[in-house]
């Protein structure tokens, strides 16, 4: 099986390699190879590879800078999937494609499910869910799994953002009041490499899952654990001060509940996932 990943330096893409290999032949296309931003190269190097599964590993995940480039983030979250949802539906392959609970206000009381009618405030998550729909309406084999709070230990991130500042800085203020669940990069690509090997079995529940570690917590007890693992170590960690949203403006409106419920990936497909305290410690002891 030849699958193609888009996306080559990102957080999910660089699980999705150190995984999948034992399932089939990778195809890895980064930004230099392949530019979301022009739809006729998307098409041109998609024919080109003719794989058997599309994985979609790329985004526009800059939050605070789509607010000033919205073209640029459509064209790669939304302009994008669709043509990538054309070509699968051509070669008559599934696509794997991530979104974010960025698509939700974040104004429900409880989690949030497949079912609930997404409002995004902001361009990313307006972006984001112009691409699910893109994706929807061509009505090929497809799964777009909504995710949340990513970290991993490449890239740019919370947890390496944190890692560095606790040991710098000798006091921190970290947001309270925004409720998720922290979802390591490994625990997406673990369940992507389960849904692909169920799809492989014979499974066809295609649609949109929510996919994110179990449990779930503030950006301020995120940066309580990760202080607590490193004082484990011996190492210096800064005082956390929590507080709210009001008190740290971003130019994008993030929303205060992104908690998903993944209930219905685990019915359906039977996949489930660790909850973010398990899956934190494997990621900082470098488990696969």
């Amino acid at each position: 099986m030849r699958m193609l990943i888009i996306g080559r330096h990102g957080q999910v893409s660089r699980e999705l390699q150190s995984r999948l290999g034992a399932v089939g032949e990778l195809i890895v296309l980064g930004r230099d190879e392949l530019d979301l931003a022009q739809p006729e190269q998307i098409r041109r190097q998609v024919r080109s590879v003719g794989p058997d599964l599309i994985i979609n590993a790329a985004a526009h995940t800059a939050v605070d800078l789509a607010e000033s480039e919205p073209d640029l983030a459509f064209a790669i979250n939304s302009t994008a999937p669709g043509i990538l949802a054309e070509e699968a539906l051509t070669l008559d392959v599934p696509l794997i494609h991530y979104s974010t609970d960025y698509v939700f206000d974040g104004e429900k009381v409880g989690p949030y499910t497949e079912d609930d009618t997404p409002h995004p405030l902001g361009v990313y998550g307006k972006s984001k869910w112009a691409g699910e729909r893109a994706i929807a309406e061509v009505s090929g084999k497809h799964l777009i799994l909504r995710t949340s709070w990513v970290y991993s230990n490449h890239g740019r991130n919370f947890l390496l953002t944190m890692q560095r500042l606790l040991q710098e800085k000798p006091e921190l203020r970290i947001v309270a009041d925004q409720i998720g669940a922290p979802t390591w990069a490994g625990t997406i690509a673990n369940s992507t490499l389960a849904l692909i090997e169920r799809w492989q079995a014979g499974g066809t529940a295609w649609g949109t899952y929510h996919l994110t570690a179990q449990g779930e917590t503030s950006w301020f007890g995120f940066a309580q654990a990760i202080g607590e693992a490193l004082r484990q170590q011996g190492k210096p960690c800064a005082t956390l001060i929590p507080i709210p949203s009001s008190e740290y403006p971003t130019p994008a409106v993030r929303p205060l509940n992104s908690r998903l419920d993944c209930s219905r990936l685990a019915r359906e497909w039977g996949v489930s996932q660790p909850d973010w305290q398990t899956a934190l410690q494997a990621c900082l002891a470098g488990q696969p």
